[in-house]
């Protein structure tokens, strides 16, 4: 699913995450770390947002900085605090996702109706709240046929109502389309299936399976 060869990540010449060579099979996968470890930053990289040394190739032999609107179109990221342009509404910002990513006829009104975020998609993002904003940013993640998602912090700012929606929705988009997940989150995953999600370890900069 994922191949990460000869990765590394510098800021201001210090080497905060190294990654030599990994690969990973496709699924759902926990990111673990303590803050700072290089959780948000690995993500980041993975999303196409962040320069880095060496590769990362998304399958079939699509690698991101080789073919990197390709892999764009298929790989998506939620923020751990996200962040949008205020004078735009939800509603626009999930048609410019939409045309971006290719979305499904009819996708983007089943995650709003289940996460009743419809109210106030015609309101623009400056009047968001923090738990608003994040809905809209895990809709995003889901909007067209990624292979693989990433989520920062997907837990916080959520009540138990929202995050058993979201819960459903991973365990749908992996067991329906195959879509692989990459969860970073320094919160447990309390969910009977979730709980077993394959574990990456972050320490010392370098990422344990």
């Amino acid at each position: 699913m994922l191949h990460f060869e000869k990765f590394k990540k510098f800021y201001q010449g210090r080497q905060i995450i190294s990654v030599p060579n990994l690969t990973l099979s496709p699924g759902i996968y926990w990111l673990k770390g303590s803050n700072g470890s290089g959780k948000s930053t690995l993500l980041k990289a993975v999303a196409g947002l962040l320069s880095f040394e060496g590769e990362i190739i998304l399958d079939p032999q699509i690698a991101l900085k080789k073919q990197s609107i390709a892999y764009r179109r298929l790989v998506n990221f939620a923020e751990a605090e996200p962040i949008f342009p205020a004078f735009l509404t939800g509603k626009e910002m999930i048609q410019l996702f939409s045309t971006a990513k290719g979305g499904v006829f009819g996708q983007t009104e089943y995650y709003l109706e289940s996460m009743q975020m419809q109210h106030y998609m015609d309101q623009q993002i400056g009047t968001y709240s923090s738990g608003m904003l994040k809905k809209l940013s895990l809709v995003l993640a889901f909007i067209g046929k990624p292979a693989l998602i990433l989520l920062d912090e997907p837990l916080i700012t959520m009540d138990a109502e929202s995050l058993a929606v979201l819960y459903r929705w991973i365990l749908e988009k992996n067991q329906q389309e195959a879509t692989s997940f990459l969860l970073a989150s320094h919160q447990e995953l309390e969910h009977p299936e979730l709980s077993k999600a394959s574990v990456l370890q972050v320490m010392e900069g370098l990422i344990k399976f």
